[in-house]
């Protein structure tokens, strides 16, 4: 009698390739693809292949990781790419050889133009959906033709490299469905993974830390807490204002400028972009470069969000959303638009945080003054949700990863036969 085939869905993969931008341990993106490399390298005890613009030490330091450095002419993510692409299906097709995985970022390892053998990468960890994504609004209100074009241009990548994906990562059931119902991929091959979040770093804080947190911002701990209201935002300030922060400036000034919201409130801005700069000097011509705080990038957010009261997140796209996440393990509400991909975990007694989609100044404005007049009890209600979010941390959520990989391998997964789709 013949030896029965072996297991491939239990045999251990000696070699991966991850082709990313940036593996780092701050960024809602780069912090899940440096805890999966982590995970394999150190856990799995496999061969890591990362292509890269920049790793992060220790992981660039492990004995298991090699490093592909790939240059990002002038800083700019733009130039980048294509050199990223070409070196990821380089070292892509000596993996796959070698009878090994390559893992990429949606269309970070983008197959060339032409037959199923070119395809390069058999699954893609999608944490942003340029298909999905609306288009950019610019302050002028004009975004110009090239900002046009290089969308097109990554929005053609992006779907020969899902396409050609035999697995596909989501972040979140809302992003599952968007690469379905947008590219037309078929949802058995796409799967949902939630990212995990440090427990350590992300824990509510007791009263000592919090007082700490807000001196070191310069916000005083004088007279009564619930007069001085401390109000987050993390996200980026570029042009395409993605992030919202328009919307809670708008809403700011003119609550500030209203007799039922405090003078002493402050709002904590973790961010930079290219909007930055006018940012601070419209602030200081409306009168709030007291009340605003701009932090610029800053590896501070576990401090900073020791020191709020609330992080307010209008997105007009967050395929997850890592910075509500981690204020919500912090024991901080979050207010974020409802089509987040986080947004979906929301229990009920939590929905009244989610803003409508688009998000607008006027509701948010109305949504801060009545999580202000509820603060104890919202508070009270998070702290309970942070406790299950806490308890699925990078670990767990990179071993999610594996045995997902486990169940599908290359062949079973079609990566060859679903190429040219």
């Amino acid at each position: 009698m013949p030896a029965p085939p072996p297991d491939r869905s239990r045999s251990r993969i000696e070699r991966y390739a991850l082709v990313a931008g940036d593996f780092r341990l701050h960024g809602g993106m780069d912090r899940p693809n440096y805890e999966l490399a982590w995970h394999l390298a150190e856990r799995e005890g496999a061969t890591v292949e990362l292509v890269a613009h920049h790793v992060a030490a220790p992981l660039a330091e492990h004995p298991r990781v090699r490093w592909t450095r790939v240059p990002r002419p002038g800083g700019r993510a733009l130039l980048g790419r294509p050199l990223l692409a070409r070196a990821g299906r380089r070292i892509a097709r000596e993996v796959a050889r070698a009878g090994g995985r390559t893992i990429a970022n949606g269309a970070n390892c983008a197959p060339l133009v032409g037959p199923p053998a070119a395809a390069a990468s058999d699954v893609n960890w999608v944490h942003y959906l340029h298909a999905a994504a609306p288009p950019p609004r610019p302050a002028t209100g004009r975004g110009g033709l090239r900002p046009r074009l290089v969308a097109a241009r990554d929005r053609r990548a992006e779907r020969r490299a899902l396409r050609a994906a035999g697995l596909i990562v989501a972040d979140s059931d809302r992003l599952a469905g968007e690469i379905t119902e947008r590219l037309g991929v078929p949802a058995d091959r796409v799967h949902r993974i939630y990212y995990g979040v440090d427990p350590a770093a992300f824990r509510p804080p007791d009263p000592a830390e919090c007082s700490a947190a807000r001196l070191a911002f310069g916000i005083s701990n004088d007279g009564d807490a619930g007069e001085r209201p401390v109000v987050a935002f993390v996200g980026g300030l570029g042009a395409d204002r993605r992030k919202g922060f328009d919307v809670l400036y708008d809403a700011w000034r003119d609550l500030m400028r209203s007799d039922a919201w405090p003078r002493s409130a402050r709002l904590l801005v973790a961010g930079s972009g290219s909007e930055l700069p006018s940012l601070r000097a419209a602030a200081e011509r409306d009168g709030l470069a007291d009340s605003i705080r701009f932090l610029g990038q800053t590896d501070r957010v576990p401090e900073l969000l020791a020191a709020a009261d609330l992080l307010v997140a209008p997105t007009f796209y967050e395929p997850y959303g890592q910075g509500v996440h981690e204020a919500l393990c912090r024991g901080v509400p979050a207010l974020v638009t409802e089509t987040a991909g986080v947004a979906e975990r929301y229990p009920a007694d939590l929905r009244d945080l989610l803003l409508p989609d688009p998000p607008d100044a006027a509701t948010l404005a109305a949504r801060l003054r009545a999580w202000r007049a509820n603060r104890a009890e919202l508070a009270e209600r998070t702290l309970v949700f942070a406790e299950e979010l806490r308890s699925r941390d990078w670990e767990a959520m990179a071993a999610e990863f594996v045995a997902l990989l486990r169940r599908h391998p290359p062949a079973a997964a079609g990566f060859t036969s679903n190429a040219s789709l």
